[in-house]
């Protein structure tokens, strides 16, 4: 799992949510950092938030890599599906599947915020209590929670075979989007999941046993 690197509104200290921004030039290095440390790797199919910043990343992922593939993206809108559909060779492909689900959660009304001046007006601790409390809802916005309930079906219903079938998957979201997906896989409590965080542009290694049973975890 990568999280995308620094966008334009993590460099301005701004709430994102759901504004598709792009990755500011350190976000860019990020992801050109991750890719040099993933080029070795051959994966079978790749998941991909359909916001920009995490495209992009993997976008420069796949230009470091040294699999020859050609990238296939995979739409979910149903026109997009059936006008895609194409005679190809498998062997020469590799699968990128884009989900809204695995987008980044839902900021609500402070999108577009200065999350400083956003303390200063509500108060730290409210504000903490926003952004890292597991069920607790920004205004109008989504919980860690609500986004869990997105992203775990999708995780289950899409990405789980291919680890059943033993494949060597890589899945580019977003911070909390992927942090509901490691609470999952990790079985991490709802106590515990506010001290987790994921680095921007780190990769994210999961190996698992046969019944998906975590073995190791490490970073890159």
């Amino acid at each position: 799992m990568v999280r995308h690197g620094q966008s334009q509104w993590n460099l301005e200290n701004r709430f994102t949510g759901w504004v598709d921004v792009p990755l500011s030039t350190n976000g860019i290095n990020e992801a050109i950092s991750a890719g040099q440390k993933l080029k070795e790797h051959r994966f079978d199919t790749i998941f991909v938030s359909h916001m920009l910043r995490a495209i992009q990343t993997l976008h420069y992922i796949l230009l470091e890599s040294t699999d020859e593939r050609t990238p296939i993206f995979y739409h979910e809108d149903p026109m997009i599906r059936t006008w895609e559909e194409h005679t190809g060779e498998s062997e020469k492909e590799l699968p990128v599947y884009q989900y809204v689900a695995l987008a980044e959660r839902y900021y609500g009304k402070l999108q577009g915020l200065n999350k400083q001046k956003t303390r200063e007006k509500y108060g730290k601790e409210q504000v903490h209590l926003w952004r890292r409390s597991y069920d607790i809802q920004p205004p109008d916005g989504e919980s860690l929670k609500d986004t869990a309930e997105r992203t775990i079906p999708c995780y289950k219903k899409y990405i789980v075979p291919h680890l059943h079938n033993n494949q060597t998957l890589l899945i580019v979201a977003h911070g909390n989007s992927l942090r509901s997906i490691l609470m999952y896989v990790e079985q991490v409590s709802e106590q515990e999941i506010p001290q987790v965080e994921i680095p921007t542009g780190v990769p994210l290694i999961y190996d698992f046993d046969d019944d998906l049973r975590m073995i190791k975890k490490f970073q890159l």
